[in-house]
């Protein structure tokens, strides 16, 4: 009578590894490039609401830049919006401001979404937002908007 066992030889186990690891090195990318692409549509949505935030400024003073600065940003009383996003949660990727004059005025704005350096959306590049409702994104991270980049789409 032979006595068989039952188990896993080690090929069998070696191949199963080897499977794993191929998906985990197609998916991990994907996975990476997913969250930043929500954490940058977090910010699109900041800029948005800041946005908002601005256009209170001027229904209430009828102008953007009241006592002749722009509002101020953070947490502090009296200003209009926090200073980064995403708005919850404690990793924050953007530091978001009011571009100073000439882009905002008493009649115009431009506010900006900045990646933070050292975090996963430091390459991701800027996003842009002004009164007329321009979006823009520097897509290649240049520190200049070119005109491809007039949009905030993939």
């Amino acid at each position: 009578m032979k006595n068989k066992s039952s188990g896993f030889t080690l090929i069998e186990l070696m191949v199963t590894v080897v499977i794993i690891g191929i998906l985990a090195a197609i998916a991990y990318p994907s996975y990476q490039d997913s969250v930043r692409q929500s954490r940058r549509a977090a910010a699109q949505a900041a800029l948005v609401s800041l946005g908002n935030a601005m256009e209170r400024v001027f229904t209430q003073n009828n102008t953007y830049t009241p006592g002749g600065a722009a509002p101020t940003l953070g947490t502090a009383a009296g200003d209009i919006f926090p200073a980064q996003a995403p708005l919850d949660g404690t990793s924050k990727q953007y530091n978001l401001s009011i571009q100073p004059a000439p882009a905002t005025t008493a009649t115009t704005y431009t506010i900006r979404a900045t990646p933070i350096s050292g975090t996963s959306q430091a390459n991701d590049g800027m996003l842009e937002l002004d009164g007329t409702g321009a979006k823009r994104w520097d897509k290649d991270n240049g520190g200049t908007f070119s005109a491809a980049e007039n949009t905030w789409s993939k």
